[in-house]
């Protein structure tokens, strides 16, 4: 039995090799949908969520009366992105429970954005800046199952 080896067309010189790109065509992943899938992939993490909303560097006590997002482990933190070809770079601001560890739970986040977001969107993710907003001190732990 003989191999065939399946050779790649040579790409022009100064090009590079594209996420998402087939000898069918390219595949462009939105940047909005980038951040949706980093926002996502963070709040999976039980211990990390949405930061509460600030003025000033103060967080708003009853923001969440005026429609302005409160901290909320539930919720999506603000996430923003940058995609530069098969590239992104990950901003986040999120909230950590009280009394999880500030660096475990960051390096689970920033391992698991990288992982999803080159899932999903076939995009390596070179830098994920996380900015720790607040400590979650009077939410509820979700339920441990046994």
């Amino acid at each position: 039995m003989t191999a065939v080896a399946e050779t790649r067309p040579a790409e022009p010189a100064g090009r590079t090799e594209l996420a998402g790109r087939t000898e069918l065509g390219r595949i462009t992943v939105a940047d909005r949908v980038v951040i949706k899938i980093a926002a996502q992939a963070a709040a999976e993490n039980p211990d990390a969520g949405a930061a509460a909303s600030r003025v000033l560097g103060r967080t708003v006590p009853g923001a969440g009366h005026l429609g302005v997002r409160g901290t909320d482990l539930d919720a999506l933190p603000k996430t923003t992105v940058q995609v530069d070809g098969s590239k992104a770079y990950v901003n986040l601001e999120i909230t950590v429970r009280w009394p999880a560890s500030v660096a475990e739970v960051t390096g689970q986040v920033r391992r698991h954005v990288r992982e999803r977001v080159r899932e999903l969107a076939g995009l390596e993710v070179d830098e994920v800046h996380i900015v720790v907003a607040s400590l979650a001190t009077d939410i509820t732990p979700p339920p441990r199952v046994r």
